[in-house]
């Protein structure tokens, strides 16, 4: 990945999470900086948290037929969201599954707007 990719990786993330903040989903972010640093946090807990995480409950995700994978990710966006200062999750754990299921989603929209390979 090069840095132009990586930029456009920050910027659609921050998009989608300033975007999450303002539906219903139990996520608020302070602001539209929050939302930049909080993708930062995010991109550095999954890229060296999720495959440790992944690894270690590998048994339960093969049980589940992946769907374990969403719990992972939720797991890592509330753990972002506590890391940051001004990035609240109003429900626990199902705002954090309902923000990481949203950014899933989001994300795409934007990359399929943008016409761009993730």
């Amino acid at each position: 990945m090069n840095l132009v990719n990586l930029l456009i990786a920050w910027l659609v993330t921050s998009v989608s999470l300033y975007i999450i903040s303002k539906l219903p989903t139990g996520v608020e972010i302070d602001s539209f900086s929050k939302a930049m640093w909080s993708a930062v946090v995010f991109g550095i807990l999954n890229a060296l948290l999720y495959p440790v995480l992944f690894v270690l409950t590998l048994p339960i995700n093969f049980l589940t037929l992946g769907l374990f994978s969403i719990v992972l990710n939720a797991i890592i966006f509330g753990l972002a969201a506590y890391l940051v200062g001004g990035c609240r999750l109003r429900w626990g754990f199902w705002s954090a599954l309902i923000g990481a299921v949203a950014l899933g989603i989001i994300n795409s929209l934007i990359y399929k707007l943008l016409g761009a390979v993730s």
